[in-house]
C-alpha cells in the first residue's frame, strides 16, 4: 500500500509542481515529492531482496499530464499537502506497531518523522497566509467535575447538552476532509473521460457536500462558527490531467480513510444522536466504496493485494 500510495502521490506532486505559483508552497511540494520518491526506492529495494513482485502502481508517463492547464488553485494544493501529512501520520502509526523486522521498522519510523515535518511545514504556511482553519475556542474550566446526569448521553429527545471538545474537533476535521473531497471530486468529474466514472465522481461530490451540511448543522445548533467550502478553488478546465484509473484509486483511498475517521469520531462521541449520525454516514460511504470497487474491477484498474492461500482452490487443482 505504501508503494501504491506514493506512486500515486508522485503523479499529483509532479503536476502540482508544474502549475503552482506560490514559492513557499512550491518548496513544500518539492519536499513531499522527494519523500515519495525515496519511499518508492526503499520499498523497491526491500521487494527485490525478497524476490517479491513490484506492484505496477502509477507512472507519471501513464497517469498524468504534467503540462495540463491548472485544475486547482494554490490554496487547494496547500490544503491537500496538509491532508497528505495527516494521512501519512495516521497510516504509518498503524503500520509501525505491526512491524518486527529492523529495516522495515526503521523505514516506517522515518516515514512518521517525514509526515510530522510535512504537517509542520504546511501549518506554518497556512498560518502565515491566514488560511489555517481554527476550530472554536472553548471556555476555560474553573475546576474539574464529574458527570451527574444520564442526560449527558442522550440526544434524541428533550434537552441536549452542548458539544464536547472532542466532538467539536471531530466535526471540524470531518467537515474539512469532506470539503476537500467535494472540491477534488468536482475537479475530477470535469476531466474524467469514462461516463460511468464521471457519474460516480459527481455522486461522490454530492455525498461529500451533504456530509458537510450535516456536520455544519451540529456546529450551528451550538452557536459555533463553521468553515468555508473549497469548491471555488476548482477552475473550469476540462482538459485531461489524470487517468481515470488514477482518479478512481485516489477517491477509493479517500473513502477508506473517511470510514476510519468516522469510526474514530463515533467512539469519541458519547451523545447517542451523534453516534447514530456517524453510523448512518458510514453505511452510506461503505455502499459508495463498494460501487467504486465494482467499477474499478470492471475496467481492470484494481491491482490485487497480497492474500492468504486459497486451500480449497489448491485441493480442487489436485
Amino acid at each position: 500500500m505504501t508503494y501504491m500510495n506514493d506512486s500515486g502521490a508522485i503523479c499529483h506532486l509532479e503536476y502540482e509542481l508544474n502549475i503552482v505559483e506560490d514559492e513557499e508552497i512550491k518548496q513544500i511540494i518539492k519536499y513531499a515529492l522527494e519523500v515519495s520518491q525515496s519511499h518508492i526506492e526503499q520499498v523497491t529495494q526491500i521487494f527485490n531482496k525478497e524476490n517479491y513482485p513490484i506492484p505496477h502502481g502509477f507512472k507519471v508517463e501513464e497517469d498524468v499530464d504534467v503540462t495540463a492547464p491548472r485544475l486547482f488553485s494554490d490554496t487547494y494544493i496547500l490544503n491537500t499537502l496538509s491532508q497528505l501529512g495527516k494521512i501519512g501520520l495516521n497510516q504509518y502509526s498503524v503500520a509501525l506497531p505491526l512491524v518486527v523486522r529492523d529495516d522495515i521498522y526503521e523505514f516506517f519510523s522515518t516515514c512518521l518523522r517525514e509526515s510530522d515535518k510535512l504537517i509542520k511545514l504546511t501549518n506554518d504556511v497556512l498560518l502565515s497566509k491566514g488560511l489555517y482553519a481554527r476550530s472554536p475556542y472553548l471556555p476555560k474550566l474553573e475546576k474539574f467535575d464529574f458527570v451527574k446526569k444520564q442526560s449527558f448521553l442522550t440526544g434524541f429527545f428533550g434537552e441536549k447538552r452542548p458539544l464536547l471538545g472532542t466532538e467539536i474537533s471531530n466535526l471540524y476535521a470531518n467537515f474539512q476532509r469532506n470539503a476537500l473531497g467535494s472540491a477534488t471530486m468536482m475537479g475530477y468529474s470535469q476531466v474524467a473521460k469514462d461516463s460511468e466514472v464521471v457519474e460516480y465522481l459527481i455522486r461522490g461530490k454530492e455525498i461529500a457536500q451533504k456530509h458537510c451540511e450535516i456536520f455544519e448543522s451540529y456546529l450551528k445548533n451550538n452557536d459555533l462558527s463553521t468553515l468555508p467550502m473549497l469548491d471555488s478553488e476548482v477552475t473550469d478546465s476540462t482538459d485531461y490531467v489524470y487517468s481515470d484509473k488514477k482518479m478512481m484509486f485516489y477517491c477509493s483511498s479517500l473513502i477508506a480513510l473517511s470510514i476510519g475517521y468516522y469510526g474514530a469520531s463515533m467512539s469519541m462521541s458519547p451523545r447517542r444522536d451523534i453516534g447514530l449520525m456517524y453510523s448512518r454516514l458510514v453505511a452510506e460511504v461503505v455502499k459508495y466504496a463498494d460501487d467504486g470497487a465494482k467499477l474499478m474491477i470492471k475496467n481492470g484498474w484494481m491491482e490485487e493485494p497480497p492474500r492468504a492461500i486459497d486451500r480449497e482452490e489448491l485441493a480442487k487443482n489436485d
